[in-house]
């Protein structure tokens, strides 16, 4: 009966997870498909490219807040730690390979799409211990704004999580299964990532943020100058 409970709070937790808010609040704001444009993801980044800050804002929110409910539902059915690490997980799957986002590709396969995973795991991290939003969150940010690129941000959430849990488990501050959550996350993180991290290799990988307002600056100066 137990591995029932367990069972259910995972395919809930993957569900929870499967839930596109990118691609509903880029359609009910601009009636766009944001898997049409750019990276064709559903997370913030993505919908914030084809709807503004607002979308994207509100898209990372809601991605977060599905994945600590995952949290929030195993805490609720059962006192097992090692459930409450692993739902929110199911939820990083949910997001980045989507039931409801099934299609068809070139290649006549069935293919799930979805986000990178950077709001989901930090939403899987806000659940296990919400204090977590106070680094996540403003470190996050610095890191998109001032290196430029939302890959190696969301990269950094998978690593902040492993430092933070990790320091809190050595210090006897919370359960050691909380690094495993942080360790696979950013394997996830990792392995849907591989095209940008092709990418920044290549040197041509989106940028965004500090440099990329710069780099603007600079050519409109150039612009002028040659004007």
């Amino acid at each position: 009966m137990q591995f029932l409970v367990y069972a259910g709070i995972m395919v809930v937790s993957y569900i929870f997870g499967s839930i596109p808010f990118g691609l509903v609040v880029v359609r009910l704001m601009t009636g766009k498909d944001v898997r049409t444009i750019a990276s064709g993801r559903t997370g913030g980044t993505n919908a914030m490219r084809a709807a503004g800050l607002w979308a994207g804002l509100l898209t990372a929110i809601l991605d977060i807040l599905k994945s600590a409910a995952s949290v929030w539902l195993a805490q609720a059915m059962t006192p097992n730690v090692w459930i409450h690490a692993v739902a929110p997980i199911a939820a990083i799957l949910g997001h980045n390979y989507s039931i409801f986002m099934i299609e068809r590709g070139s290649d006549g396969r069935l293919h799930l799409h979805g986000g990178a995973g950077g709001s989901a795991a930090g939403g899987g991290a806000l659940g296990l211990w919400p204090p977590v939003a106070f680094i996540l969150i403003p470190l996050g940010l610095l890191i998109w704004y001032g290196i430029g690129y939302a890959s190696i941000t969301t990269l950094s959430i998978g690593l902040m999580i492993i430092i933070i849990f990790g320091v809190r488990a050595a210090l006897g501050l919370g359960p050691w299964q909380y690094i495993i959550y942080g360790v696979v996350a950013e394997i996830l993180l990792i392995w849907t990532l591989r095209p940008n991290i092709k990418h920044l290799m290549e040197g041509t990988e989106r940028r965004h943020g500090l440099p990329e307002l710069l780099i603007k600056r600079k050519q409109a100066r150039v612009s002028s100058r040659n004007e």
